[in-house]
């Protein structure tokens, strides 16, 4: 009797984009197979000896692989990063541009036509 594999099914990716809001090159994908999480990441790599400077709570980095045969893929960052992974590292997007301030409730909405 044969045996089955189970193939794992390709990450989900928007593949390279621009940030919405400050145009910056990035990255969007569901990273992860159980607990997924989507990140954007920027799409330059930064270097080894600066991301323990740039790494934060809330901004994590990631190996970004490449191959000749498969679309480009942000992983978990790799357990031995500090001796063996030869990935490049790219950290999450933050973006450059202020965010809008929240509508001020006090202002009136604007009318809206009726239907009726």
């Amino acid at each position: 009797m044969a045996t089955r594999t189970r193939r794992t099914p390709p990450p989900a990716t928007t593949g390279p984009a621009q940030c919405g809001a400050c145009g910056a090159p990035v990255i969007r994908q569901v990273v992860g197979r159980v607990a997924a999480l989507t990140i954007t990441a920027d799409t330059t790599p930064i270097p080894r000896a600066d991301e323990h400077r740039l790494r934060e709570p809330n901004r994590l980095t990631w190996c970004l692989t490449t191959s000749r045969w498969a679309p480009t893929e942000l992983r978990w960052r790799c357990t031995e990063y500090t001796t063996r992974c030869d990935h490049q590292i790219v950290i999450e997007h933050r973006c450059t541009t202020p965010r809008r301030p929240p509508a001020d409730p006090q202002q009136p909405a604007a009318a809206q036509p009726s239907l009726f």
